[in-house]
């Protein structure tokens, strides 16, 4: 039966470089929908929703709204809200479900990874067990790469090309002088190693780490210290990429050898960072080498200029499959992709149950690995290249890249 309602989408989690391209895709088909009668924004996600802060998409220029797809960040704004389970404290749904029958909101459609999918599996449940029609999409977003149920994730391919061509251009500037030394890159990635993978694309072409720590294996400083040695002293240099998720056989981050009272967010993850700075003051007191450590930090999910096209279009695509799947009579699911078999990279649309992917995560599989866990195997080249393919179309003014400027008109009743 067909729903007519309004609509609300948000964004939550860190943001990614191909996330607003996610929320074209939802604005452009909702707009186009006859069954969804007003599309609303929250302004940083579910916070937005309790603070009946929405904005009404409806006001915004077209061309702006297409510019989204090459903006990055999270344009409505993002947020890291823990919503505590109904059973114990269902305040937040209470007054999620006055917000949705005072807009008459029928449709609700949450873009983000693990968390986010979490707070968009309990606004589902607690609407059935209440008996208000609402048709529930998460809509995945992660440059970690590590949220269940899908292939890979939108924003994983354009941060994965981001890390392998600023890998292959620090390549070229730390081999120019004829002292050696040692460099040490940091990529994002807690639990799960595909980002840090993604350097060895660079490895591939020839320019990239020679040692490559991912946190799916348990980090031994002293095995480290003997690679980074042999390495220096064979070629003069030595180039290392790795996680900021690293740790050791007793499950310490590697970045809090260095740090004390490092505070969690309200998920329960500690800020990361600091392990490269950490190794390569190390390196530097054991081997006396020269060195360097540089953390992408937040410009591997920032760098829209060096997006990837594939990424780009799969987030958009992503987004709108959503919307078509809520009013096709969809709801409680993910969009999820997956590879069709047969030659050639041929994604597809298919749906995930919110329960089976809150909360669950993806990690990188431990056979790509090589058995010394310094290294990635060719298997993940195969699995990668793919999703770093093609250029978008990319807005410029005065030279500089030209992004979406929204109105983010508040919503009247």
């Amino acid at each position: 039966m067909e729903l007519r309602g309004a609509c609300i989408f948000g964004q939550s989690g860190g943001p990614t470089s191909v996330i607003n391209a996610s929320a074209y895709g939802v604005f452009k088909a909702a707009l186009e929908s006859g069954s969804i009668t007003r599309v609303l924004g929250a302004a940083h996600g579910i916070k937005g929703v309790l603070n009946d802060r929405l904005y009404d998409i409806a006001q915004e220029d077209l061309k702006e709204l297409e510019l989204l797809k090459n903006t990055p960040s999270s344009a409505l704004g993002s947020c890291r809200y823990k919503l505590k389970d109904a059973s114990v404290d269902d305040t937040d749904y209470k007054r999620i479900l006055e917000i949705f029958k005072k807009y008459d909101v029928r449709y609700f459609f949450y873009n983000g990874g693990n968390d986010s999918m979490d707070t968009c599996n309990k606004i589902s449940k607690y609407m059935q067990s209440v008996g208000y029609e609402c048709r529930v999409m998460g809509v995945p977003k992660t440059i970690d790469n590590d949220l269940y149920g899908t292939d890979h994730c939108p924003g994983f391919g354009s941060a994965a090309k981001y890390i392998a061509t600023s890998c292959m251009e620090i390549y070229q500037d730390a081999y120019v002088y004829d002292t050696g030394a040692v460099t040490i890159v940091e990529c994002m990635g807690r639990n799960a190693g595909w980002l840090t993978a993604a350097a060895s694309l660079a490895t591939m072409q020839g320019a990239g780490p020679d040692l490559i720590y991912l946190p799916e294996v348990a980090f031994d400083l002293e095995k480290f210290m003997a690679d980074v040695e042999r390495i220096w002293k064979e070629k003069g240099n030595c180039f290392v990429a790795i996680s900021e998720g690293i740790l050791d056989k007793d499950g310490v981050f590697i970045a809090e050898y260095g740090q004390k009272d490092v505070k969690a967010d309200a998920f329960g993850h500690k800020q990361m960072g600091g392990a490269a700075a950490y190794l390569a003051q190390a390196v530097k007191e054991r081997l006396g080498a020269k060195t360097r450590a540089i953390e992408f930090s937040l410009l591997q999910r920032c760098g829209a200029h060096l997006a990837s096209k594939t990424d780009v279009e799969e987030a958009a695509w992503m987004g709108a499959e959503a919307v078509k799947a809520a009013i096709a009579g969809e709801t409680d699911k993910m969009v999820a992709i997956e590879r069709a078999e047969g030659e050639g990279y041929k994604p597809q649309v298919k749906l995930v149950p919110l329960t089976a992917t809150a909360n669950t995560e993806h990690k990188f599989p431990v056979e790509w690995i090589t058995e010394d866990g310094a290294g990635i195997k060719e298997a993940f080249a195969a699995y990668a290249m793919p999703l770093i393919q093609g250029e978008p179309d990319y807005a410029w003014e005065n030279g500089l890249p030209r992004f979406a400027k929204l109105k983010k008109v508040l919503v009247k009743e």
